[in-house]
């Protein structure tokens, strides 16, 4: 089970006694707010709020027979209580207790997704820093392109978790909202003060208008900005696994001291962590589907939502707490090899700087499409007979009516694809 690999306080929230608690602090609180309109007597509150308490054994044993968790946990509440359980639940429906509490669970996961956000940002940050200026293979389709670093690569991905930080920090708005408005969302038997109460109490906003529930496009939100989050993990675990191919191997998942990859090739040593993650990435996506079907309810409200809710609540929020903290040992721990990242470089004998010579003559007179010609004429040697493309170049007397030697070996510098490294670098770290 994935809970065994997440962070203990991820679990915690989504344990029964956490959720009664929850249950047990919404109606505390309506009771608080009760007394203070004068419908019921601060003493009686005083009473409950000493003697509250709920057993959750007790709570599934009487739920097996009545069919229904809020009235079960109610009774158990009213054995601890006593006569003044008559003033729990006054004018409340079952969904103010459950939409608000959920609301409440939703809000601490997102504070310690957040978090986990925050911790993986340094680490891509620390490592984007280390390889700044380690050169290596841009590839586009797969296929060699133009040099880039791999702190570029690194500086790409926490700009994009800093987006998804944004996004997390506005889920967690969207999705702190309570209601405590009866049945059909119309404060028929309850003051709208008491809402206004429970929510401030319970950290969290009065829905401005509901329904028997809060309505579910703030779930879909939720869940689909956790599935966005999972899928930016997932570019990162498949640019791994393709940097970890035998024929590339620029980069590598740590492998740890006994650790075995294959259990018929003992030389293995695979990507498992980066698949893992890609796998889990789709599992999010399927539950932010799940949250999205939610949306359209029959009426004010039906039961369809909640078995639904009952799985992704706690699955996809304990789900994205391991991806992050896996990601962060990943990333963390990742072997970059400099020098394969080199020899690969110069792997195709110096077609990557196509570009440079195309340009070159160009500004030396030749229309685009002559030195778009003669560029690819020579490269092809390359491709097809495995010619070094300088000295095809040198030896190409069309090309040296343009440009003479030190002109074309000017243009197999390294360096001048890499000098605004540091600017792409001050925009997304700052100065």
């Amino acid at each position: 089970m994935i809970e065994r690999y997440s962070r203990p306080e991820m679990t915690r929230i989504w344990e029964a006694r956490n959720r009664y608690q929850k249950w047990l602090d919404i109606e505390i609180f309506a009771c608080e707010a009760h007394a203070e309109l004068g419908n019921i007597p601060h003493e009686a509150v005083e009473r409950i709020k000493s003697k509250a308490d709920f057993d959750v054994e007790r709570i599934g044993e009487i739920e097996r027979t009545v069919k229904h968790d809020v009235i079960a946990f109610l009774t158990s509440v009213a054995d601890y209580i006593g006569d003044d359980s008559r003033f729990v639940h006054l004018g409340l429906t079952s969904s103010d207790v459950l939409d608000t509490s959920f609301a409440m669970l939703l809000a601490e996961a997102s504070d310690l997704i957040i978090d986990d956000i925050k911790r993986l940002m340094e680490v891509i940050k620390r490592r984007a820093f280390e390889h700044r200026d380690t050169p290596m293979m841009g590839r586009s389709h797969g296929i060699h392109a133009e040099p880039v670093t791999f702190g570029i690569k690194m500086a790409l991905w926490y700009d994009e978790m800093r987006r998804n930080l944004r996004r997390m920090e506005a889920a967690r708005e969207t999705v702190a909202y309570g209601k405590i408005s009866g049945a059909v969302g119309t404060f028929a038997n309850i003051d709208p003060k008491v809402e206004e109460y429970v929510c401030k109490k319970a950290g969290l906003k009065p829905a401005p208008c509901s329904t028997q529930v809060i309505q579910r496009d703030r779930h879909a939100e939720f869940f689909s900005t956790l599935a966005i989050i999972a899928s930016s993990i997932e570019k990162f675990a498949v640019e791994i696994r393709h940097l970890q191919r035998t024929e590339v191997l620029e980069a590598e998942e740590y492998f740890s001291k006994g650790q075995k990859g294959s259990s018929a090739m003992p030389h293995k040593r695979n990507p498992v962590l980066s698949e893992n993650l890609t796998g889990l990435a789709r599992l999010m996506r399927g539950y932010a589907v799940s949250a999205m079907e939610n949306v359209p309810l029959w009426h004010e409200r039906d039961i369809s939502h909640s078995s639904v809710e009952r799985v992704i609540g706690p699955d996809a929020t304990i789900v994205m707490d391991f991806m992050l903290n896996r990601c962060i040992g990943l990333i963390d721990n990742l072997v970059v090899y400099p020098e394969n990242m080199m020899k690969n470089l110069n792997l195709m004998r110096g077609l990557i700087f196509s570009q440079r010579v195309l340009l070159k003559l160009a500004t030396a007179g030749a229309s685009r499409e002559k030195a778009y010609e003669l560029v690819q004429r020579n490269a092809m040697k390359v491709w097809e007979q495995g010619k070094d493309f300088q000295q095809e170049l040198l030896a190409d007397t069309e090309v040296r009516s343009f440009l003479p030697e030190e002109e074309i070996r000017e243009a197999f510098d390294l360096n001048y694809h890499l000098k605004h490294v540091g600017t792409i670098f001050t925009r997304v770290f700052g100065g």
